[in-house]
């Protein structure tokens, strides 16, 4: 793997949002409408409740978390639309750079994302609603590592099937994360689901990572349970995602489809 061509496919995404306001616009102003909005509801409903536990802590812990995970999601597949779109892809394809350079090249892009992302809304959590996300002490980092991995695993294999399928699968860029969102027990805990759906919820890692915080919120110790069944989780969907981008990769090869991909 060269280095120098991952940093390219890196620089190559950074250039757009330096050269375009309304992209990097984007960036911020979907993170600061969230906070305002769900800080609003979160301060209402602790307001209007008595005896229950601080919505304020719970509802923006849960946010700034959760978009950590669409925005990992979102730096990988909405970067390689950006290729599609600009029907660059067959340019890329056709130089020396490997496609494990490619992904990686995204990977960065989505980190990038994710810290801006993140810094926005920790800062204004704190400036409008004094919440201080870093209060969970080191235990923010190792929940922090299995979101992004969640979403990285979820945005190589959407990526995959926006491959192969083109255009017609372009909205998966934005619904797919959203579809775990219900299973990944964002805003409740695990224990208000339903039997069938409490079942499926084991399976999500990001519904792990939601618990442990609001254990390390409550003050009810170490979450060590949850963060081990997450890594597990995560591990695994990791390597089924990249053997599926893998093999769908050769199929798109095999096939000629890489230069009829967003006609």
């Amino acid at each position: 793997m060269n280095p120098k061509r991952v940093f390219a496919i890196f620089l190559r995404q950074a250039y757009l949002y330096r050269r375009s306001f309304p992209r990097l616009l984007e960036v911020f102003y979907w993170p600061t409408m969230d906070i305002l909005l769900w800080g609003f509801v979160s301060i209402y409903l602790q307001k209007s409740s008595t005896g229950l536990p601080g919505f304020v802590a719970f509802f923006l812990g849960a946010l700034i978390l959760w978009d950590i995970l669409f925005r990992a999601q979102q730096g990988i597949t909405v970067s390689f639309l950006e290729d599609m779109w600009a029907r660059n892809l067959l340019n890329i394809f056709v130089t020396p750079l490997k496609i494990n350079e490619y992904i990686c090249g995204l990977l960065l892009v989505s980190v990038l994302k994710v810290i801006i992302s993140f810094s926005v809304m920790s800062v204004l959590a704190g400036l409008l609603y004094s919440f201080n996300i870093f209060k969970l002490g080191v235990m923010l980092i190792p929940l922090i590592i299995n979101l992004v991995a969640m979403g990285w695993a979820l945005g190589i294999l959407t990526t995959g099937f926006i491959l192969r399928f083109g255009q017609e699968a372009e909205v998966l860029a934005w619904a797919v994360a959203f579809l775990f969102m219900p299973f990944s027990a964002v805003f409740y805990p695990v224990d208000v689901l339903p039997p069938v759906i409490k079942t499926i919820s084991f399976f999500i890692p990001a519904s792990h990572v939601f618990e442990g915080m609001r254990t390390l919120i409550n003050s009810d110790g170490f979450p060590s349970r949850e963060l081990i069944i997450a890594t597990i989780l995560n591990v695994v969907y990791l390597s089924v995602a990249l053997i599926v981008f893998k093999l769908t990769y050769r199929k798109v090869l095999k096939d000629g489809l890489i230069p009829k991909i967003g006609e």
